[in-house]
C-alpha cells in the first residue's frame, strides 16, 4: 500500500487540519485493527473474539497535512450488565465529542439488522459508513449492499474496506483529511497516543489472554499494573502486573500446568511491550480471583473502568 498517513497539504487548505475521528460499529467488525492499519502501529489490540476492546483507546496519526486523533471505541450491543452498560456508554459519548465518525459493519451481516444500530450515532456529527472485510465476498455483492444502506442514514461517504487487507485505506484516509477542520495540531508530531505507557501495557497483557485463552476466561479477566520502573542503568523496565479472574477455576486456566500458560501469557505480552518502549523488559505476573468483578461497583472503580 501506499503511504496515506502523510499526504502532502493540498493547496486550497489555508494551513494544516486537526481533529478527532471516532471508530465504532458492534463487536468484531475490525474496528482495533483498522486503527492499527492506519497508524501503521499496533496500539489498539486486537483478537478474534468480540468484544475485545473495553476501553475507549485514542491513536495519534501526524503528517505534513495535520493530525488525526483516532477514537476506537469498544462495540456497541445489547448490554446487560453494569460493565457492559459503562462500555456502551463511553463508546457513546466519545462519539458525541468527534469531529467525523467512522461506523464500521461487516460486509456479510444483514444491512437491516446492522442498521438498527445506526441511530447511536449523534446527527450532528458527520458519518462515513465503512463496509469492512469486503475481501471476504464476491464484488458483485458490493453494489446492492451499498444501495440497501444508502438510505438507512444519512452518511457522507459509504465506503468498502478491507482492514486487514489495507484495501481501499487511502482513499479512506483522503475523505478523513478533507472533511476534518483546519487548526493546529494537539499533540507532538512523534506521540502515538494520549494513554499513559501503563495503559497500553495493561491492554497488552490482556490481548495475550484473549488469545490464548478461551470460553469465558478473557471475558472475566482484567489486569492491573502494580509497579513499573526503569533500572538503575535506564537500560531496562521492570513491570508487576496483576491478572485478575473471578472464580478459582479461571485462575487454574491462566496459570496453566506447572504454570505453562502463564509463561505464554508473559512472553508474548512480554515482546510487544519491548517494541513499545524500546528496552528489554522484566515482566512479573500473578492472578488474583475477585469474585463476580464485572458486576460490583468498587471493583469496576478500582479497575479504573468507572470514576
Amino acid at each position: 500500500m501506499n503511504d496515506p498517513s502523510y499526504p502532502d497539504r493540498p493547496e486550497e487548505w489555508a494551513g494544516p487540519r486537526c481533529g478527532f475521528v471516532g471508530v465504532a460499529g458492534e463487536p468484531n467488525v475490525g474496528k482495533s485493527t483498522l486503527v492499527n492499519r492506519l497508524l501503521g502501529e499496533d496500539l489498539a489490540i486486537v483478537s478474534p473474539k468480540p468484544q475485545t476492546t473495553w476501553q475507549v483507546v485514542r491513536g495519534i496519526l501526524t503528517g505534513p497535512a495535520g493530525q488525526i486523533i483516532f477514537i476506537d471505541t469498544p462495540g456497541i450491543h445489547h448490554s446487560w450488565d453494569r460493565f457492559s452498560n459503562r462500555m456502551v456508554a463511553d463508546a457513546r459519548s466519545a462519539l458525541f465529542d468527534a469531529d467525523l465518525n467512522f461506523w464500521l459493519i461487516d460486509c456479510r451481516d444483514d444491512p437491516v439488522r446492522a442498521a438498527v444500530f445506526f441511530s447511536q450515532l449523534p446527527r450532528r456529527v458527520p458519518a462515513f459508513l465503512l463496509i469492512n472485510k469486503v475481501d471476504l465476498i464476491p464484488r458483485k455483492r458490493l453494489l446492492p449492499l451499498i444501495e440497501r444502506l444508502r438510505d438507512r442514514y444519512p452518511f457522507q461517504e459509504i465506503i468498502p474496506i478491507s482492514a486487514l487487507k489495507n484495501e481501499n485505506l487511502n482513499r479512506l484516509l483522503e475523505l478523513t483529511w478533507a472533511s476534518l477542520p483546519e487548526g493546529p495540531i494537539l499533540f507532538p508530531p512523534d506521540q502515538l497516543s494520549d494513554q499513559p505507557e501503563r495503559e497500553i501495557v495493561k491492554e497488552f497483557i490482556r490481548e495475550q489472554v484473549f488469545l490464548l485463552t478461551h470460553q469465558e476466561v478473557p471475558y472475566s479477566t482484567a489486569v492491573m499494573i502494580e509497579e513499573m520502573r526503569e533500572g538503575p542503568d535506564r537500560r531496562k523496565v521492570f513491570i508487576r502486573g496483576l491478572i485478575i479472574v473471578e472464580r478459582p477455576a479461571q485462575r487454574a486456566i491462566i496459570l496453566g500446568k506447572g504454570g505453562a500458560m502463564i509463561k505464554r501469557i508473559g512472553t508474548a505480552a512480554r515482546k510487544k511491550i519491548e517494541g513499545l518502549i524500546g528496552v528489554p523488559v522484566f515482566l512479573e505476573l500473578q492472578v488474583l480471583v475477585r469474585e463476580n468483578w464485572r458486576r460490583k461497583t468498587g471493583a469496576l472503580k478500582d479497575l479504573g473502568f468507572i470514576r
